[in-house]
């Protein structure tokens, strides 16, 4: 149970539900099989799998929960080239030319007769809700991703007041002074992975790996105006990430440390390994994250803050 991406949501008021009465709104949409007409569904399904039982894992402070979505897989190709073939059929049989609307109403029966046999495909989506820190912490760096799984949760709740975490300073800001002065704060490492681009419309871009950021090269990109979009860091060896200008964390990696720790949980079956990686990697995140938005200048006012963090 390990996150590899971080969208972050601050709780706008203190989360009162417990696991028991979540449990109990989440099953009212629970995961099922898709109906024979249905090109989508999502709801809630067990954090552990087939070793589970709860639609919410609860370690300590943090409720887990898992959004799987089933879609029916209907590839835009087809779909185009029978509705071009019915509308030219119908231009040739008729004499006329088949207009915008007709061809949306010819591609909405082509999609109900394309649905049933289509085959499907399942995604799951891992979310939780750290009740102690006033955050929900969500395993996509895609912002649509982590607005279904909200919305998903509201659904079932009637009200989620969340918002994306912003920080005071501005991450591009931050990211482009920390290469033109060749260090970051004390605990940051910057890595060998960045993302530069003019900020004018249709700017440049410049993307670099496996490289010395510190060069010559990439200095006189920052001096032509170039900002830094994404950059590749690490904190205290133990976590890697990469970090890009909406505080979005992608491609995150615990290091050997945290890898060790977990390795000498002595869990022995499926079930203890994955409560023992999740006290570990929500552990983590409570001493990581706030590290890393301190040095962004905290964060923007507005969210709740517990009494008991104060």
């Amino acid at each position: 149970m390990w996150f590899r991406n971080l969208t972050l949501y601050r709780l706008s008021q203190p989360f009162e539900l417990d696991a028991e009465t979540l449990e109990e709104k989440l099953a009212e949409r629970i995961s099922r099989p898709l109906g024979n007409m249905e090109p989508a569904f999502t709801g809630w399904t067990e954090p552990l799998g087939k070793e589970g039982r709860q639609l919410v894992h609860t370690m300590g402070n943090c409720m887990l929960l898992c959004a799987r979505k089933e879609e029916k897989i209907l590839p835009a190709a087809a779909v185009r080239e029978l509705v071009e073939a019915r509308a030219a059929e119908i231009e040739e049989k008729e004499g006329r030319e088949v207009r915008a609307r007709e061809r949306r109403e010819l591609k909405e029966t082509v999609l109900l007769e394309m649905i049933p046999q289509a085959f499907s495909k399942s995604s799951r989506q891992y979310g939780y809700i750290d009740t102690r820190n006033g955050w929900l912490v969500v395993d996509t760096a895609t912002a649509s991703r982590a607005e279904e799984f909200i919305d998903l949760l509201r659904e079932c709740l009637g009200t989620f007041p969340v918002a994306p975490l912003q920080v005071e300073e501005a991450p591009v800001e931050i990211m482009t002074e920390w290469l033109k002065l060749g260090n970051a704060p004390i605990g940051i490492q910057i890595e060998d992975e960045c993302e530069l681009r003019d900020l004018v419309e249709d700017g440049a871009i410049v993307r670099v790996r496996r490289e010395d950021l510190f060069s010559d090269e990439i200095r006189a990109h920052l001096d032509a105006g170039k900002r830094v979009m994404k950059l590749a860091l690490s904190w205290e060896d133990r976590v890697s990430f990469v970090l890009d200008e909406k505080f979005q964390l992608k491609r995150l990696r615990f290091q050997d440390a945290v890898l060790d720790e977990a390795g000498e949980s002595g869990a022995e079956t499926l079930a203890e390994r994955f409560d023992a990686d999740f006290a570990l990697m929500t552990g983590e995140f409570a001493r990581f994250l706030p590290a890393l938005i301190s040095v962004f200048g905290g964060e923007e006012t507005g969210g709740f803050i517990n009494p008991a963090t104060n």
